[in-house]
């Protein structure tokens, strides 16, 4: 019997890593994307393969087209056609009210989380439409609860970015829901990785309802059944998964 295939972008730490690990254990063969750590990709593949699945690791930046083609298609070759993808990659940027960022770092956040993902979305969808010879599959697109609490005062534009997320979920799961593909979000709130500034997480945690960041683990279950065919008629939808943040 054939193994779904789900690539993840970030797959080498934090959410990503997780949903890697966890993947391996409900039946998914797993290629792990990452940019430049690839010490962390290696340990996430080396899990993946003592857990019984295929992984691959597969260096790319997925803020640059070119690198997220070649991805794709070294994911196809290595493992077959990508049957699920998680888009996992992101960054905060430096903390700071909007009037005191500086425009390079505005860029490089946009294009790392939105633009990057709008493209990996693209990718993934054409290759998974059964209008363009693909067998249909599913995405799940990282987004945060920053998209809806705003951000303010540390970072607002990683709050934009994530809301353009949002957005493009619910316009590809309509554009694509005839043709075999589901597409879904996560929105995680503050979660205990390495994305945050040194600090941030213990300067936060007080004010959760929870009185708790999240954990990868808990984040990579949801995204898991988004993938799965538990969640068949799920299309468009964007989950909070942040401890009524």
């Amino acid at each position: 019997m054939t193994r779904p295939v789900l690539l993840i972008a970030g797959g080498s730490r934090g959410i990503g890593a997780s949903c890697a690990r966890l993947a391996v254990q409900r039946g998914y063969d797993v290629a792990v994307n990452y940019k430049s750590n690839a010490k962390a990709a290696a340990a996430v593949v080396e899990a993946v393969q003592k857990s019984g699945g295929k992984a691959v690791a597969l260096q790319g930046d997925m803020a640059i087209e070119a690198d997220i083609v070649r991805v794709f298609d070294e994911a196809a070759r290595t493992l077959g056609p990508v049957t699920h993808f998680v888009h996992s990659s992101g960054i905060i940027g430096k903390m700071s009210k909007l009037v005191d960022a500086e425009a390079a770092m505005l860029r490089d956040v946009i294009d790392v989380n939105l633009y990057g993902g709008m493209l990996c979305a693209r990718e993934a969808a054409r290759r998974m439409s059964t209008a363009r010879g693909g067998k249909g599959g599913a995405i799940v697109l990282i987004s945060s609860i920053a998209a809806v609490t705003s951000g303010a005062g540390e970072y607002i534009f990683y709050a934009a970015a994530k809301a353009g997320i949002d957005a493009l979920v619910l316009g590809l799961a309509r554009e694509t829901a005839k043709e075999g593909v589901r597409v879904n979000a996560v929105r995680p709130g503050p979660t205990d990785t390495d994305i945050h500034e040194p600090g941030r997480l213990a300067r936060v945690t007080p004010m959760l309802p929870m009185g708790r960041p999240g954990q990868p683990d808990e984040i990579a279950e949801p995204v898991l059944f988004l993938l799965s065919n538990a969640a068949s008629y799920i299309s468009g939808a964007v989950l909070n998964v942040s401890g009524a943040r």
